[in-house]
This record gives C-alpha cells, sequence and structure tokens, in this order.
C-alpha cells in the first residue's frame, strides 16, 4: 500500500492508537499528517516530530473535537484523502452512576464528532478518498463500568453505516475498526485494568494482545483501493477474541 501526496487528519492522533496510524500514513507516504488533540501540548509535539522524521509535513489541531472551531480548522485542510477520527474519551462507571453530563461528553466526543468532521471534510474530499471511526468491542459486548462509551461506540458505528450510504454517490467510503483490548494508555482508566490484561491474553487464540500497529494496518487496508466495495463495515481487529462463547 502506498499513500505517497495523500493529506490525512487522525483525531487523537498524539498518543495510543492514533498515534500508531498517523505514523503508519507517515511511513507509506503520505505528504501531509494532521493531529487532532485535546491539551498534552508535549505529546502533541513529540508526535510532530515523529512524523517529520518519517518525512511527512506535521499540522497540530488542538481542541474539543466536537467543537464548531475544530470542524472549522478541519474543512480549512483542505481536500482530504483519509479522515480518521479515533479520539475517545468517557466516564468508566456503572449504569446507574451515570450523570446527564456524563452522557452529553462522551456521546460528542466518541460519535457526534464524527458527524461534525464529516459534514466538515466531506464537501472538499475526492472520490476514492476514506473516513474510517475506531470502534470498540463494548459497542456490542458489556464490559464492566463502560455502559456509556459502550453506548456511544454502538452509535458511531451506526452512523458509519448511515454516512457510508449518504456519501458513496461522492465516492467517499466509510467503515470502521473495532479493536480488541489494546495496551494503551488508555486502559489506565480502568479500576480492573490488570484483569482486562489478563483476561485477554487468556482469551485470544492469537495468543497475544491487539497492538496499536495491528489496528494501523487495518485503517490502512481500508483506506486503500483494495478496499474498493467495503462499505459501512466495522472490521474487528481483536485477535479471535470475540469468538469465544465464554
Amino acid at each position: 500500500m502506498k499513500f505517497d501526496g495523500a493529506s490525512v487528519f487522525v483525531t487523537g492522533g498524539s498518543r495510543g492508537i492514533g498515534k500508531a496510524i498517523a505514523l503508519r500514513f507517515a511511513e507509506l507516504g503520505a505528504a501531509r499528517v494532521a493531529i487532532g488533540y485535546l491539551r498534552n501540548d508535549r505529546a502533541a509535539e513529540a508526535a510532530a516530530e515523529e512524523l517529520r522524521a518519517a518525512g511527512t509535513e506535521a499540522v497540530l489541531v488542538r481542541g474539543n473535537v466536537s467543537s464548531n472551531r475544530v470542524a472549522s480548522e478541519v474543512a480549512e485542510l483542505g481536500a482530504l484523502d483519509a479522515l480518521i477520527h479515533s479520539a475517545a474519551t468517557g466516564v468508566i462507571r456503572p449504569a446507574l452512576e451515570i450523570e446527564k453530563k456524563h452522557w452529553d461528553w462522551t456521546l460528542d466526543a466518541n460519535a457526534f464528532a464524527l458527524l461534525e468532521l464529516a459534514k466538515a471534510a466531506a464537501p472538499q474530499m475526492q472520490p476514492g478518498a476514506s473516513i474510517v471511526g475506531i470502534s470498540s468491542l463494548g459497542s456490542t459486548r458489556v464490559l464492566e463500568n463502560y455502559v456509556v462509551v459502550g453506548t456511544s461506540k454502538a452509535a458511531l458505528e451506526s452512523l458509519v453505516r448511515y454516512l457510508a450510504v449518504e456519501l458513496s454517490p461522492r465516492g467517499i467510503r466509510v467503515n470502521a475498526v473495532s479493536a480488541g483490548v489494546v495496551e494503551t494508555e488508555a486502559l489506565d482508566h480502568f479500576p480492573n485494568k490488570d484483569e482486562m490484561v489478563r483476561e485477554g491474553l487468556e482469551r485470544t487464540p492469537a495468543g497475544r494482545l491487539v497492538e496499536p500497529g495491528d489496528v494501523a494496518d487495518a485503517v490502512a487496508w481500508l483506506c486503500s483501493p483494495g478496499a474498493e466495495m467495503v462499505r459501512g463495515h466495522t472490521l474487528v481487529i481483536d485477535g479471535g477474541f470475540s469468538l469465544l462463547a465464554q
């Protein structure tokens, strides 16, 4: 796969899965990779330096990914060949402890943001361009304390299907990647992190946890000409974890 000369925007691109995706596009020849991040300037600058070292122009877009300001900055990037919504946040609590502010924050960042970004980017995207949302197994499976995040990911996958149909006449493909347990900083927010990692290792037929690079490879393929007829699909990258009945 090659993305020579491509222009890409990756939300959550300063750390974890998002950073791996941004670097993969740079390694595959993208001319410009813009990364969105919320507030960690140090991590964003470090990621930008890695992108430049890989030979691509790095652009930083700072702010709340669901805000009008960030959407406007994305529109100003011009025609994108790939838009990847990897940024994710959320309140990790049992359902009966979820408040309206928790719901709004999580759904806005994880699902509504993709809609806003698509509205900003799609008018300038050319046929063959792709949009990919990063989901998780919590969209279809029940994970401890994951109710509002899981619901937001289910909404994301549904939105991907609707966008896939609406944007197909423009030649824009829309898909999602659902990752299994990936050991990144995001797991630090789970009180049962150690249990999740241990169970992930024990249950995964592939014999190891999913790594950020595995997700990046899947995203790159979905954005390549080889995935031309893949539309509105959620590609599960979990090493077989979700195949087991118990």
